[in-house]
């Protein structure tokens, strides 16, 4: 099959360090390629694929948006759009829509952005939503396009949407060989992603402070949270607190296999958290809060425990050594795989195929009668 992915250009695929979307589509792209598909990723320039590479601007949009670390104008092949990501992604847009004949299938990872030119093409394309969707200004644009092929990342994501175009959910997966379990764990717990009012380290910090333990701290630090930083930094400094900063892909399995548990102290509607399925394939089980896509990963009792209340997620810390590192490395292995994931993909990509043909045919036979 002939397929074009289509990545957001804010970080590479995969990311140097922190991200999802571009991670997941990574993870997709080289799987897809494994079993024998003809892949083409459409990326920034310093993204690193077996697939086909097209890129559309040099580098990451995450770098000073067009500028590389040195400070130097980032060129691109099509003019100079430095300084306006949402620009980069209109012209993403437009580039794939005039190669789209080229693929059995376009998925694109954009969200809605693409909505527009794909009602007036005759491409198969399907679109994975990586984002939020609690978001009624969302609503009337989901309603008025509701002839996309959607895919959810959890059920719990597509929850305020229950009508748009769905096809399915297909959860996120990792390469089986990405991570190592650890069955020995230390005695820390862990929290890894971003410093941001919704992820709620300091959640994280209080959690380990009251269970006597100590918490390791691997987190990004964008620029829009920056003030937020500020106001939990002295959290960061607590004597049972080590904060990392940002790590890859390279320490993860260092980092959360050593954990005795993962902390997810969520206070949004998680679309999915890629972190979690990181922890399980690390062997290390999860104490979340009940939120967005939890129930849908953790196990409770099993690979993790689901809390309610600080009270909960205290009591958890001290029960979760009982949990078998295992049955969580099992979990991972049967649930949330790349391989699993692609499959699953390849299967929604033959349906959307199928209609489109369906379509097609449909509309000749309009033009001849």
């Amino acid at each position: 099959m002939k397929i074009a992915q289509v990545a957001p250009l804010y970080e590479s695929v995969p990311p140097r360090l922190y991200g999802g979307t571009e991670r997941v589509v990574s993870y997709l792209t080289e799987e897809l390629v494994r079993q024998g598909h003809d892949v083409t990723l459409y990326a920034s320039g310093d993204s690193r694929t077996s697939a086909r590479l097209r890129a559309v601007c040099d580098r990451a949009l995450r770098l000073q948006y067009g500028k590389s670390s040195d400070g130097k104008s980032n060129g691109a092949a099509h003019g100079n759009l430095s300084g306006d990501p949402l620009a980069w992604h209109v012209l993403l847009v437009e580039i794939v829509m005039q190669e789209a004949a080229r693929f059995d299938i376009v998925h694109f990872h954009l969200d809605y952005l693409p909505f527009s030119l794909l009602r007036r093409s005759q491409i198969p394309a399907l679109t994975t939503v990586h984002s939020r969707l609690d978001v009624p200004c969302l609503y009337p644009l989901f309603r008025e396009f509701r002839d996309m092929n959607l895919v959810s990342i959890s059920d719990a994501q597509r929850a305020p949407m229950p009508w748009a175009s769905w096809l399915e959910t297909i959860h996120h997966g990792l390469p089986e060989t990405l991570l190592k379990p650890c069955y020995e764990p230390e005695g820390y717990l862990a929290f890894l992603g971003r410093i941001s009012p919704e992820k709620r380290v300091d959640l994280a910090v209080e959690i380990a402070r009251r269970a006597e333990m100590p918490l390791r701290v691997a987190a990004k630090v964008d620029p829009a949270n920056r003030d937020y930083f500020e106001t939990v930094r002295h959290l960061l400094r607590d004597p049972h607190v080590e904060f990392l900063g940002e790590i890859g892909e390279q320490g993860k399995s260092e980092f959360l296999g050593r954990a005795r548990a993962l902390v997810f102290p969520i206070d949004w509607p998680e679309p999915f958290g890629l972190v979690m399925i990181e922890a399980l394939a690390c062997g290390t089980p999860i104490i979340a809060f009940r939120r967005g896509s939890v129930e849908e990963i953790v196990e409770d009792g099993v690979t993790g425990f689901i809390v309610d209340t600080m009270d909960q997620a205290v009591n958890a810390a001290g029960r979760v050594a009982s949990l078998d590192r295992k049955a969580c490395r099992r979990a991972f292995e049967q649930r949330f795989s790349a391989r699993r994931m692609s499959n699953r993909y390849l299967r929604a990509y033959e349906r959307v195929i199928d209609l489109a043909g369906r379509q097609h045919s449909t509309d000749t036979l309009r033009l001849v009668s």
